[in-house]
């Protein structure tokens, strides 16, 4: 039998959620917003429509009027001369989005950005619209598979178009490390001095899952799976990050002391993310570098760390009255011309295929930092609602290595404790 690939299927399920029909509103998480009925003839022989659409998104993106927000949908509307919008825009980071678009649906944005962690909530409240038709398809040819498989549900549906990458790599000072050194975390502690935010359960599941661990099963959506971050391949990772903060090269990175120890020169790597970007390079200066994450040396082996990744993507609420401007609009958003101009006046680093190969990018040492991690040394961060238990045991537990609490001679039953505490905290 003939295998049929991830992006063939999802192509295939669009193709017949767009033969479904859609109603202006009392949607469900499984209505799909499609472009069947958006044909050109058609268009020219309807009349001007008059839309209202409420936008979210950060502050940063809507200062002003010549921000990115505005500027897009203006130029969108001017592009769509079927349809006269007026739209309403309100400040909500991507990171709230859930927790302010579930608190009611009914009254919340039309269209808004979301980081993908969030999706299973989302798609649990019947908060998100699921993507089809020739609105699937673009999203689906203009992005990576990683970045489609980010807004994918259990359900195999499309539900976000992605415009960015989310997820840390490795800053460092070229001046003390060569572009061999940072392949390796343990030839960089010979060498340097290395900060990590070992006490932020975000970052220190990479060590984890350098030795085998996983949430979820290997698929990262099977819930049945749990947590398995227990056994001898996840103590002799406790034993590397017990014996790590001990190492006179290793320092915590917490409250921003890793970017000051870098200004200062008392450190001369940390790990962070596109966000932080400015000030790295502003603290080295010609010394700036910036790559994927390296291996670290578990019984006497290279195990590559892998950070969680995801995207930023666009929504659209399931139950807004001009579903079809709406989900039009998200495209557009998350669209080459749209990226291309959210990394010209914010620095966001696309994800589209068709800038893969643009020339600033391709020349900006921080966008292939994070699409190499992305690509190479990174895990989909699961976008389960059950993923709600990682996060207190995980700093517990990097907090409990720091202050001593886990040491190598109880980092058995430590270990043993974070995965009875990953596998049954309360959400």
């Amino acid at each position: 039998m003939k295998k049929i690939s991830r992006r063939s299927f999802l192509a295939v399920c669009g193709t017949l959620a767009a033969a479904t029909a859609l109603t202006a509103c009392g949607g469900s998480s499984s209505s799909t917003a499609s472009s069947a009925a958006a044909g050109s003839s058609e268009a020219a022989s309807v009349e001007v429509q008059d839309v209202a659409l409420k936008v979210w998104g950060p502050q940063e993106d809507q200062v002003d009027s010549s921000s990115w927000l505005p500027t897009m949908c203006e130029q969108f509307n001017d592009a769509h001369p079927e349809w006269n919008i007026t739209f309403t825009y309100e400040v909500c980071p991507e990171g709230d989005a859930s927790k302010n678009v579930t608190q009611d649906v009914s009254t919340a944005a039309d269209v808004y950005m979301f980081a993908n962690d969030q999706l299973g909530t989302l798609v649990q409240a019947n908060a998100i619209a699921q993507l089809g038709g020739s609105y699937l398809d673009e999203v689906l040819n203009d992005n990576p598979d990683t970045m489609i498989e980010s807004v994918t549900s259990t359900d195999g549906g499309v539900y976000g178009v992605p415009f960015t990458g989310n997820t840390w790599f490795m800053y460092y000072d070229t001046s003390v490390f060569s572009e061999d050194d940072v392949k390796s975390l343990d030839t960089m502690l010979e060498k340097g001095k290395v900060a990590f935010p070992l006490t932020d359960s975000w970052y220190i599941a990479a060590f984890y899952y350098a030795n085998g661990c996983t949430i979820f099963g290997e698929s990262g959506m099977d819930a049945d799976a749990g947590f398995d971050f227990g056994g001898d391949k996840a103590v002799a990772v406790t034993k590397y990050l017990v014996n790590l903060y001990n190492n006179a090269n290793f320092s915590v990175d917490a409250d921003g002391s890793g970017l000051s120890g870098l200004r200062e020169g008392t450190v001369n790597a940390i790990f962070s993310g596109t966000w932080n970007a400015e000030a790295v390079k502003e603290a080295l200066g010609d010394n700036f570098g910036a790559t994927q994450l390296p291996t670290i040396t578990i019984d006497g082996e290279a195990k590559q760390m892998r950070s969680f990744a995801g995207s930023k993507a666009i929504g659209v609420n399931p139950n807004c009255q001009n579903m079809q401007a709406a989900v039009a609009l998200a495209v557009y958003l998350g669209s080459a011309e749209a990226q291309k101009a959210h990394y010209e006046m914010r620095g966001i680093v696309p994800t589209s295929n068709a800038l893969s190969n643009d020339a600033t990018v391709s020349a900006d040492i921080v966008a292939m930092a994070q699409a190499n991690t992305i690509a190479n040394t990174s895990v989909l961060q699961a976008t389960l609602p059950e993923m709600g238990s990682y996060w207190t045991p995980s700093e517990n537990m990097g907090k409990a290595i720091v202050s001593g609490e886990v040491t190598l001679d109880n980092a058995a039953e430590k270990t043993e404790a974070y995965n009875n505490a990953l596998n049954n905290a309360s959400m």
